[in-house]
């Protein structure tokens, strides 16, 4: 009766704090699946214009992703720090994480648009198809001008949602994926006595809704009162070299973690644009897919990151167990769930994007596969957030390399361009790297949190 009442009790814990894990990532996964339709909604309005217009947007956008998540992961730190002294009741020492996290989003972002108008002279060296290219350099310069306020939003919406408020960065998002779609119909199509651009278009609606999203929320913090009192005095004083490297010393560990995943994907996505346009294009629907779907164990890893380090800021090492698994509990049945989807309706799903026969069934090949590794994704997510709320970054950081470009990406070279599999190798070797990675990050996180006397060594 006994060992029955403590594993009720051991249960009702882990339940506990899932359904606490779950109560903030809601509002962060939709802000997370907002972003993403802002790509995906991109996609399925460029797809109507032709394979190469999507190929192109593709490979923009798998180049746009690279620096993007460098800067996603330079700004980490400003939930975990401002998550912590939230958990020592020193919200106001979070003011001190907004200021340096601001600065370091305005420098991530210059830096990020002058590496990304470098790099745009050597895409002739780069192998993609000459029509693919042509059209995609407007498309390219439009979204690299989007870095600024696509960074300096996330800073800003990482420190309400370390403060409790999610919910209105969540909805200044969403609302700024509708004035997308609109802009797209306008821009793209010719719309309202407006010109067609095509694919331009796709890129001019992508930067105005990304700088009204920025304004937006920083408009809506400076209104309320309770980030008023926690508001920076000054963003220029008070800045200091400790408080720049606290934030590195997380942050760029983190920005090298999803820079390898990242990487992988965009070195994959090289690839097949070596295979063709139509190649290209197929891969562009089934990540755009598996991306989509990735926002909810990525906006659990965010929160779970952020209670981690909430705990450990209350002194709650008991918590850190039950957070953790709970987190991957929630990620394995929602990925399970998507899995299912993607065997099944990978067809559907591909229609509508696209109504290029040959595009449309090798898309469906490719969520085949991607029903697989969704799983690990997920949970190679979680592995990453939880052991960032412990501020343990570089470790989960070799694992990472060795797990994607040791393992991963040969793997896919080998399948994809020397074997029949072709694009659908590619994808397994992707896969084959999400498994490893999901595994050790796992062992690594319970190696940290087991019991402080335990006598396992």
């Amino acid at each position: 009766m006994v060992a029955k009442n403590v594993l009720h009790a051991g249960v009702s814990a882990y339940l506990q704090e899932a359904r606490a894990t779950l109560r903030l990532a809601l509002p962060i996964i939709v802000g997370q699946v907002s972003q993403m339709l802002m790509g995906v909604t991109d996609s399925v309005m460029i797809g109507r214009l032709g394979a190469v217009p999507l190929a192109a947007s593709a490979f923009a956008g798998s180049v746009f992703s690279i620096f993007f998540v460098v800067g996603i992961g330079l700004l980490l730190p400003v939930a975990v720090l401002v998550s912590r002294e939230h958990g020592a009741g020193d919200d106001r020492a979070g003011a001190y994480w907004l200021q340096h996290g601001t600065i370091l989003a305005v420098l991530a972002s210059v830096g990020a648009m002058g590496g990304m108008l470098a790099l745009s002279a050597s895409f002739d060296h780069m192998g993609q198809p000459p029509e693919v290219l042509a059209e995609a350099g407007p498309f390219y310069q439009l979204i690299t001008a989007s870095m600024l306020p696509a960074l300096v939003f996330q800073a800003f919406r990482q420190f309400a949602e370390s403060l409790g408020r999610p919910w209105i960065p969540m909805a200044i998002l969403l609302a700024c994926v509708g004035l997308n779609v609109i802009l797209n119909w306008i821009l793209i199509y010719g719309n309202l006595g407006a010109p067609a651009l095509g694919l331009k278009g796709a890129g001019l609606a992508t930067l105005i809704a990304r700088v009204v999203a920025m304004v937006w929320l920083i408009a809506w913090l400076r209104s309320q009162e309770t980030f008023r009192r926690v508001w920076p005095a000054t963003w220029v004083r008070g800045l200091s070299g400790e408080g720049f490297r606290e934030m590195l010393r997380i942050g760029v560990p983190a920005a090298i973690m999803l820079l390898l995943e990242v990487g992988a994907f965009l070195l994959v996505t090289l690839m097949m644009g070596w295979l063709g346009a139509q190649t290209l294009a197929a891969h562009q629907i089934a990540l755009s897919c598996a991306a989509f779907v990735f926002m909810f164990p990525l906006g659990l890893s965010m929160a779970v990151g952020m209670r981690i380090g909430k705990a450990l800021g209350e002194g709650r090492r008991d918590l850190l167990r039950p957070i953790g698994i709970g987190a991957w509990t929630m990620s394995t049945a929602l990925m399970c769930v998507s899995a299912a989807v993607f065997a099944t309706a990978g067809t559907w799903l591909a229609r509508c994007f696209v109504d290029d026969a040959e595009v449309v069934v090798l898309a469906a090949r490719l969520l085949v596969v991607a029903s697989i590794f969704q799983i690990f994704d997920g949970a190679q997510a979680i592995g990453a957030g939880v052991l960032r709320g412990l501020s343990d970054v570089r470790i989960p950081t070799v694992i990472t390399f060795i797990a994607y470009w040791v393992l991963g990406t040969p793997i896919a070279y080998g399948l994809g361009l020397h074997t029949d599999f072709g694009a659908v190798g590619l994808w397994l070797g992707l896969a084959f790297g999400l498994a490893v990675a999901a595994v050790f990050l796992a062992l690594r996180f319970f190696r940290l949190t087991r019991p402080i006397n335990s006598s396992v060594t």
